[in-house]
Formats: structure tokens, C-alpha cells, sequence
């Protein structure tokens, strides 16, 4: 914030002058309006509306259920809620794998219908036709690479990614083709600390990690987690900041049992 009191929202631009200035990005996930409200006004640098809403929000096993109208109605609530912090959404699953063209479209769709600031992709050389042609629109790309959960079936398992040589020479490799194509940051997910510290020291755009150490530019949870809205999903990486989902469930027991015994509402609660 400035010192007149005016507001400066925060930019592509400015990420890259934390990461050269050594100033640690901070990012969350937001899905709805009044908790994205309240994540800007706290100071967040940068909110990812993450396709993994299909897992928090909608209940399902996986990322890839999620569509794109889906997406863009989160996008569209958290814009709404948010004068400070970057929004970043992700592209769902099957929205600009294999397809360029459908890959600008999508991005398009979700920066006119939301009002977001820039799109997030997973993988590297085998998407790169895609990031090229949404880059060529003027739509800002965040990449992903690591564990990519839109590819989990391929995995077959969410274990740490780039653990052997060739893999983390392959994820450098990729992550310096996103760079040199014009990303302006990269999420790495779920790799060896070191690796998260190589990577970062590679190349000039800012590098935020779930899971990939300490020596990274940034890092980035889902609120839900962090939150400990959640409370059956403890991976390493994971520092639960609350645990809300023990005090929401006695405040509706507390509830609950109120309604049940008539002490509420009370006469002052009532007109």
C-alpha cells in the first residue's frame, strides 16, 4: 500500500521485482467472495482461483471433474472481492491440452467473463503450443510443473516428482522453455527442495512452491488446507495455520444445541 493511502494492486511486474529484490511471495487459493475478501484486505500478494475447487468445494476425488464455466463463476466472485492482490486462474482440465486454438479461447473466456489477471497451465514442452498462442493474445501464463494433478492418471500416485536425475534435468529443461517463451512465473509442486532451489537460481522469473522447499521464490497453499478446513490431508509440506473446522463444528454444535433447548434466540434477539 502506498503512502497516501491509495491502494497499488499488485502485478506480473511487481512479482518479478520481489524475486529481485529478495522478497518472498506469498499466495493462497480463493474460491468465493468473502473469503477472497478478507485474504486481500490480510495482504496477500497473489491468489490462485486453483481447479482444486473440485476437490474442496465440489467434493471430487480428482481436479478434473471441474469445467470452465465452473471456473470462471469462482474467478468471478473472488475478482469481485479483491482491489490489492493478483488473480491467477487455472485453465480445467481438457481446456488446452492438445489444442492450441481451444487453448486461446479458454484463456479468453476466463479473462473477459472474470476479469482475472492471468491464467495458470500445467506441464512444459507438451503444452508449450499453447502458452505461445494465449501469450500472443496478451494473456499473462503462470506455469506448473512437478506433480501436476490434471495428469495424476499418468502418475498413478501423488509421491514426490523429479526425484531421479533425468526427470529433474527434464523439469529444469522445462522450466527454462516457459521462461524463454514468456511465463512470467512457475508453480513447482511436490520436488526435492534442492531441485525447487536449482530451478530458482536458473532462471530470472519468479518461482513459487507447494512443496518444494524453502529456497523458492514464493509459496502457495490451498486456503482450505492452511486453514485446516480440511482435517484428512496432512502432506509434508503442509503448515495449518487454524483449525477451523474444529471450531465450526462446535459453533454449529453450540448452535444446534440452542435451537434444541430454546435459548435461542433470546428476547434480546428477537424484535
Amino acid at each position: 500500500m502506498s503512502t497516501t493511502g491509495e491502494i497499488r494492486r499488485v502485478t506480473t511486474n511487481t512479482l518479478q521485482a520481489m524475486k529481485q529484490a529478495g522478497e518472498k511471495i506469498s499466495m493462497l487459493t480463493a474460491y468465493d467472495y468473502s473469503m477472497a475478501k478478507i485474504l486481500d484486505e490480510a495482504g496477500i500478494d497473489a491468489l490462485l482461483v486453483g481447479d482444486s475447487a473440485s476437490n474442496v468445494m465440489a467434493g471430487h476425488e480428482t481436479t478434473l471433474p471441474i469445467t470452465l464455466e465452473q471456473m470462471i463463476y469462482h474467478a468471478q466472485s473472488v475478482v469481485r472481492a479483491c482491489k490489492r492482490c493478483l488473480i491467477v486462474v487455472d485453465l480445467p482440465f481438457g481446456s488446452y491440452q492438445g489444442n492450441s486454438k481451444e487453448a486461446l479461447h479458454t484463456a479468453i473466456r476466463v479473462m473477459k467473463e472474470s476479469g482475472a489477471h492471468a491464467v495458470k497451465l500445467e506441464g512444459g514442452a507438451e503444452v508449450i503450443e499453447s502458452v505461445k498462442r494465449i501469450l500472443t493474445a496478451g494473456v499473462p501464463v503462470m506455469g506448473h510443473l512437478g506433480l501436476t494433478p490434471q495428469s495424476i492418471y499418468k502418475f498413478g500416485t501423488y509421491t514426490v516428482r523429479a526425484k531421479e536425475e533425468a526427470e529433474a534435468e527434464l523439469l529444469l529443461h522445462n522450466a527454462q522453455l516457459l521462461e524463454q517463451e514468456g511465463c512470467f512465473a512457475i508453480v513447482l509442486e511436490k520436488i526435492p527442495a534442492m531441485l525447487g532451489k536449482k530451478v530458482a537460481e536458473t532462471v530470472k522469473i519468479p518461482i513459487i512452491g507447494i512443496g518444494a522447499g524453502k529456497h523458492v521464490d514464493g509459496q502457495v497453499l490451498v486456503m482450505h488446507d492452511m486453514l485446516g478446513i480440511t482435517n484428512n490431508f496432512s502432506p509434508r509440506f503442509l503448515r495449518r495455520y487454524a483449525n477451523l473446522y474444529d471450531t465450526i463444528h462446535q459453533a454449529a454444535q453450540d448452535y444446534i444445541g440452542d435451537v434444541k433447548k430454546q435459548n435461542f434466540p433470546n428476547d434480546k434477539e428477537q424484535y
